[in-house]
Order: C-alpha cells, then sequence, then structure tokens
C-alpha cells in the first residue's frame, strides 16, 4: 500500500478540506516531500510545488494533510483556517514494519525519517523529524527505540536530541563524524557492520565522505541520499546534481557494494520511495552502477535534481 493510501488513517473530518483555498506559499523549496503524498493534487510547476486543482472527497483532502504535515517549511496552507492537528496522520504505516515519520525538518533540508521495527519489538529511528518532544513522545508510545541511525551529515541535526530522549545509541559513519562528534558508535571504513537483529549498515562513500545505506531484514533499505527513485525516469537514481563529496567515489561504493544488497523497499531521504521485487531491485542497481560509472564530477545545482 502506498502513502497516499495509508493517508487515509486521517480522521473522517478532513473531508472539511474538500472545500476550495489549499494553496502553496513563497517559502516552497522544491523538495518534493509534498509531490510523493499527493501527486494528483500537488504538482511541480516552475521549480516549486503548485496545488494543481483543490481535493475532492475524503481521501483526496487526507493527501493533502498528509502532504503539509510533512512539508519541512509549512508551505502548504488553507486560505481560511490553520492546520487541525488532530489531522496529522504521523508517523504513517507504510507496512507492518516501516513508519513514515513526516514533520520533516528544515534543518535537514525537509528530509524523510523512518521508525523500523525490530524483531524483538523495539524501534530504531533512520534520520530524524524536526525536534519536537511531543513527537519524540508520540514515537516513543510505539515502543522502545534503542537506535538513531543517521545516514550521513545532513541528517544529523537532531539526532542527538532523539537519542537523549529515548536513552538510544546514536549511529554515525567515521567520515562525517564532525557532523555528530558526539555519537554513541561509529562506523568505521567501508565493510558491512551488523548494528542489531537483522539490521546491517553498508558504507557508501560519495553523495558524503560518510554516507550510510541501512538494509533491514533483506527488505528494506533506508539509503539517505545515495540514490532514491525517480518518477521522472522511472529508475533508481543518484543525486548527480548534488553531490558534496565525489561522483568517482560514488561509482566506486556502487561497484563495491551493489552486488550485496538486497531488498524491496527503497527509503531515501530525499526523493521517492519504491516497492518492487528483490531481483527488479537488483537490476535497477546493477544499471544504477553502470549509469554511475560514466558520469563525471560537476558543480552543485539543485534545479537539475530529476524528481
Amino acid at each position: 500500500m502506498d502513502d497516499a493510501q495509508r493517508a487515509d488513517q486521517v480522521p473522517a473530518s478532513a473531508a472539511e478540506a474538500g472545500e476550495a483555498g489549499w494553496y502553496v506559499d513563497d517559502r516552497c523549496t522544491n523538495c518534493d516531500v509534498a509531490r510523493q503524498l499527493a501527486p494528483d493534487l500537488i504538482g511541480e510547476v516552475d521549480g516549486r510545488s503548485e496545488v494543481l486543482r483543490q481535493p475532492r472527497g475524503e481521501v483526496e483532502a487526507r493527501q493533502l494533510y498528509a502532504a503539509a504535515f510533512a512539508c519541512h517549511t509549512r508551505s502548504i496552507r488553507h486560505t481560511a483556517r490553520r492546520l487541525d492537528p488532530a489531522l496529522d496522520p504521523f508517523p504513517l504505516p507504510l507496512d507492518d514494519t516501516v513508519s513514515l515519520c513526516g514533520q520533516n525538518s528544515t534543518h535537514t533540508a525537509g528530509a524523510n525519517s523512518y521508525l523500523v521495527r525490530r524483531p524483538s519489538g523495539n524501534l530504531m529511528l533512520v534520520d530524524t523529524p524536526r525536534w519536537s518532544p511531543s513527537l519524540a513522545a508520540r514515537y516513543g508510545a510505539l515502543g522502545s527505540v534503542t537506535d538513531v541511525l543517521l545516514t550521513h551529515r545532513d541528517h544529523a541535526a537532531h539526532g542527538r536530541q532523539y537519542a537523549d530522549h529515548f536513552g538510544a545509541r546514536l549511529w554515525i559513519h567515521e567520515g562525517d563524524l564532525d557532523a555528530a562528534p558526539d555519537a554513541d558508535r561509529v562506523i568505521r571504513g567501508t565493510g558491512a557492520v551488523e548494528i542489531g537483529e537483522g539490521m546491517l549498515a553498508y558504507p557508501l562513500p560519495g553523495h558524503t565522505r560518510g554516507s550510510v545505506l541501512y538494509i533491514a531484514d533483506e527488505r528494506y533499505c533506508f539509503s539517505g541520499d545515495s540514490f532514491y527513485w525517480s518518477r521522472s525516469t522511472g529508475a533508481v537514481e543518484v543525486a548527480e546534481s548534488v553531490t558534496w563529496y565525489s561522483i568517482q567515489e560514488l561509482a566506486a561504493s556502487l561497484a563495491r557494494t551493489a552486488d550485496q544488497l538486497r531488498f524491496e523497499w527503497l527509503l531515501p531521504g530525499h526523493g521517492d520511495r519504491k516497492h518492487l521485487p528483490a531481483r527488479q531491485m537488483a537490476d535497477q542497481l546493477r544499471q544504477l552502477t553502470d549509469r554511475t560509472r560514466e558520469m563525471k564530477p560537476r558543480p552543485v545545482d539543485f534545479t537539475a535534481l530529476r524528481w
């Protein structure tokens, strides 16, 4: 079931949102999060999100509310009322194991984050939403959060606060340690590391020196900003135009690691999510590895991202 369908869990009073009045204000950073959650209602126009049409009925109203509560700049607004906290659907279950946290943070450029239930019943938090004690309490009510896993420096902003709140271990790779120097666990080198039952960390330097992706249960890949699903190309892509460390290092990382990875769900920080059979995901990674090998360094250009 996709995110838009899961947004049906918003209370029925969201039907009120079916009336006209929704718009995107000029603070939009074109992060794509809202378009992922309400793809038929919000689209990219001239390098930013716009409401393409007003929601029709409860299902679409719920999708729009999910997009509004995920938006890190709170740019999805209504002319006549504020967002009703009772209609916040997050954390939003993607299945029985993973939930999308929503409530994205301006301090992580609007990155997505995830709660992952482990076989013990405990939870791990992969990257973080905006910091709020009430949000932390909401997540903690779902189970004991034992670990906060940072994929790279760009998403480290609230890691220590969440880890301290939960009494959890904070993880980061040594290549990005200066972004979380008080981390409790430091991943070193380029080899895979088991950090908990069924959870492996694969260092993937490229987007940043210390980028890591996490694979849970050979089913879920939390890729940070290393790669993502592009709706425009219909393929797994790297953010070639936003690579802070080295596209050549990313190509080498993929060549070294891609054949080891087994998963069905691609769950990135930026860019869209995708669920495919494991064999198809493996094919996608092989093709991505071949394409990335041919890429050359280029100036950072956010406008060139292929959402």
